[in-house]
């Protein structure tokens, strides 16, 4: 790297290098060309949006502005004033930035290229004391993705809001049915109008109809004198959300379907129809298919709930978005309890290589846990056993863009062994702890941690 001149001595930086440089910054670097063409975004910037940078290089920085990674856009107000620029920035995942801009002039003062930097901002240093955080139960203003399969099934979404269709949406517990719901009700006619949620599921059979549907005067003993609506009635010009459908008994079952084919219903104990016009979106993560042939079900119902069907994929079906959401979680539990977390890049692989068989709620819920219970930076050794557990028993095998597999079985033995010593070592820090995590004797787990994890020790 050093040469010697007449000068004494000059450094030689190749481009591999000042790579590695820039991609330990802590900072995201973000270079566009004169043509706003992007020609270099660091590791960090990239893994903060959970986007490949072989598929982002040669991009126009306009692709990324328009899906929202971030807003206002930089890039047009540097280009209009060629001297550096610095703005506020929010994120697609709900993050503040601090951004600068510096343009790089040729001979003839036109630019030839835009630094980018930026950082995220302190919350505990910009929020002041009497200030709340956000209302976290809003209706979310997008989606949180990377992956093109939620990309489009969004871009089918934005189709079919414009109309009023009953909607059914299917996918496993946790994977965003009600986020979905209200980015449909969002983008639909009625998106000024009322947006209610009832889970079929949480609320006794006895009290479930009189809740969707209210009651008249005296309708029961204990009803109020003056009666109730319900929320069908409370939804009207607006959109109700029917979660776990599928839990709905089949007296209220044919009460919904006359709601849908008359836009009428009688409330509990009334005598009169009330008139009502609102749109029906429905949620499942059961066979609503399998109940009809069983006869839970009624048949005539489940085809009017389903004239427009969504299938929305589990989160181990799109790892892309793990990242991400980690980011939008982190930030947000950050906001909600006024405090600074950060997240390593091991902690970042290891929940990036979980199945998540709770899908995003299950995501969600665990760096809540995580943000409450940890101090400055979440570390392998702060997750739950179970992502470690999981994680030894699927070790990856190579893919693109990861180094091949070693050519003889010795040598993949090996490479196992010094996974699983190392992943121990983070999480466990001790030899007593790593021999019984690992299965073997104190002596030989002492040998396996000098052998292979001598780096981390070092770092401590």
């Amino acid at each position: 790297m050093f040469k010697e001149s007449e000068n004494g001595f000059i450094i030689e930086m190749s481009t591999d290098i000042l790579e590695k440089i820039l991609d330990h910054s802590t900072d995201e670097i973000y270079v566009v060309d004169g043509e706003t063409r992007i020609v270099f975004m660091n590791k960090i910037c990239a893994q903060h949006y959970g986007l490949k940078r072989s598929e982002v290089i040669g991009k126009r920085n306009e692709e990324l502005f328009k899906q929202g990674y971030w807003t206002p856009s930089i890039i047009p107000i540097v280009m209009q004033e060629k001297k550096p620029v610095t703005i506020k920035q929010t994120t697609y995942y709900g993050g503040e930035l601090v951004t600068t801009a510096v343009p790089i002039l040729n001979r003839t003062k036109e630019i030839e290229l835009v630094v980018i930097t930026a950082h995220e901002q302190n919350f505990k240093k910009i929020m002041h004391t009497d200030q709340e955080p956000a209302d976290q139960n809003q209706l979310p203003n997008n989606i949180i993705t990377n992956s093109q399969k939620m990309k489009d099934l969004l871009t089918f979404c934005h189709k079919i809001a414009l109309v009023d269709s009953t909607i059914l949406l299917q996918g496993e517990s946790g994977t965003g049915k009600g986020a979905f719901a209200a980015f449909i009700h969002q983008m639909s006619r009625r998106k000024n109008g009322p947006f209610l949620t009832i889970n079929c599921a949480a609320i006794p059979e006895e009290l479930l109809e009189s809740e969707l549907f209210g009651y008249s005067q005296g309708a029961f003993t204990g009803a109020s004198k003056s009666g109730k609506i319900g929320l069908i009635e409370a939804a009207n010009n607006g959109t109700i959300f029917l979660d776990e459908i599928g839990e709905l008994p089949l007296k209220i079952q044919a009460k919904l379907l006359q709601v849908i084919q008359e836009h009428r219903f009688l409330p509990v104990g009334g005598t009169e129809y009330k008139q009502v016009d609102i749109r029906i979106l429905s949620a499942t993560n059961r066979d609503l298919s399998k109940m009809v042939e069983n006869k839970q079900f009624r048949e005539d119902l489940y085809y009017r709930l389903n004239v427009i069907d969504l299938k929305i994929p589990p989160l181990r079906e799109r790892p892309e978005d793990i990242v991400p959401l980690t980011y939008y979680f982190i930030n947000r539990c950050n906001k909600k309890y006024g405090v600074d977390r950060l997240i390593s890049q091991e902690t970042l692989q290891a929940l990036s290589s979980y199945s998540w068989p709770g899908n995003v709620r299950q995501l969600e819920n665990m760096i809540e846990r995580l943000v409450v219970t940890t101090e400055s930076i979440i570390t392998p050794a702060d997750l739950p056993d179970i992502i470690h557990q999981h994680n030894r028993n699927h070790l990856p095998l190579s893919s693109a863009g990861s180094p091949p597999l070693p050519q003889t079985l010795d040598a993949a033995l090996a490479e196992v062994e010094k996974q699983m010593v190392r992943r121990s070592y983070q999480k466990h820090r001790t030899t007593r702890k790593v021999a019984a995590d690992l299965g073997v004797s104190q002596t030989k787990a002492t040998k396996l941690i000098q052998k292979y994890c001598r780096d981390l020790a070092e770092l401590e």
